[in-house]
């Protein structure tokens, strides 16, 4: 008998399987997934969404972990240090040969997934970043007259325009560019990019 615990227990390693692939850098296929799961295609549904759900969930559960690590890594304050985390957090994205690989293979989808309000992906970075920016106003380190989730929402569109700047527009992705945009937004003209 399978009651809430055991399906989600069957959640989890279906996601965690996933994520291997995605990795790996296949395309997810529910089919091939189900099948090594030992379970049919309607069981799989039922335990993580469809393919898009189950996309949103591994980019996410690679993406927040980066994020964090980002955040970690710089030793500044106020404007900077938010300037920082986008850079390294930007970089990371644009060095990871496996999500490269989802967004030349799957450009529109993996637009739709991590900036359209489709994902939850777009709204975890975002409060996210929030949390960041609110530390940040509380300690004093910084000073704007925009509320820490308006600004976290502008942070988020201008470092993926940056990152994803090959699908949008054609230029190449550029972590730098977009931390010396999130900088300016804070009130800092004069950030570089450690490193640079």
């Amino acid at each position: 008998m399978s009651g809430p615990g055991h399906s989600k227990a069957q959640a989890d390693q279906a996601v965690s399987v996933a994520r291997r692939k995605f990795l790996e850098g296949d395309r997810l296929d529910m089919q091939k997934l189900a099948t090594e799961l030992g379970v049919d295609r309607t069981t799989l549904f039922r335990w993580v969404g469809n393919r898009d759900h189950l996309l949103a969930t591994v980019l996410w559960s690679l993406a927040e972990p980066t994020h964090r690590a980002a955040v970690a890594a710089t030793t500044r304050s106020g404007a900077a240090r938010i300037a920082d985390a986008t850079h390294t957090f930007g970089q990371a994205l644009i060095d990871a040969p496996y999500f490269r690989a989802f967004l030349r293979r799957e450009p529109e989808r993996a637009l739709r997934l991590l900036t359209t309000k489709e994902s939850p992906v777009l709204n975890e970075i975002v409060d996210a970043v929030e949390r960041v920016v609110q530390q940040e106003l509380d300690r004093g380190h910084l000073i704007h007259p925009m509320a820490a989730h308006d600004l976290a929402y502008l942070i988020a569109r201008i470092t993926e325009s940056f990152i994803y700047a090959d699908l949008i527009t054609g230029d190449d992705p550029d972590a730098g560019k977009a931390a010396i945009a999130v900088a300016a937004l804070l009130g800092d003209p004069t950030y570089t990019p450690k490193g640079t």
